[in-house]
């Protein structure tokens, strides 16, 4: 059993980024705030299927080069090797990311 409170955690870049509730051993879960101007960042992962649910806000979404917009409720399941980001022109915005399985190296960039 593991029992976190989101206010004990911070965000990777100060008052935005992903913000990891969980890591391991079968998955990783988490928050990630993006505030606008900024972006997650273009990557992808070779084992690790990711995906995300918008608690609030929109943004805009790429996989794979396909560019769409997500808003409050959507939830998308990007699968290993689909290149994604995530780009806030607007609003702040903030969802839930899941990342399975566990394992925290398997990030890359082109």
């Amino acid at each position: 059993m593991e029992k976190v409170n989101e206010k004990d955690k911070e965000f990777r870049f100060g008052d935005w980024g992903p913000k990891y509730l969980m890591r391991g051993p079968k998955l990783e879960w988490g928050i990630v705030k993006i505030i606008p101007g900024k972006e997650l960042g273009a990557h992808y992962h070779k084992e690790v299927e990711e995906i995300f649910y918008v608690l609030s806000g929109k943004a805009e979404m790429i996989v794979n080069e396909n560019k769409f917009e997500i808003t409050v409720g959507d939830a998308v399941r990007v699968d290993a090797n689909e290149e994604h980001n995530i780009i806030n022109p607007s609003e702040d915005f903030l969802a839930v990311f899941i990342k399975v399985p566990y394992i925290p190296e398997d990030k890359y960039t082109k």
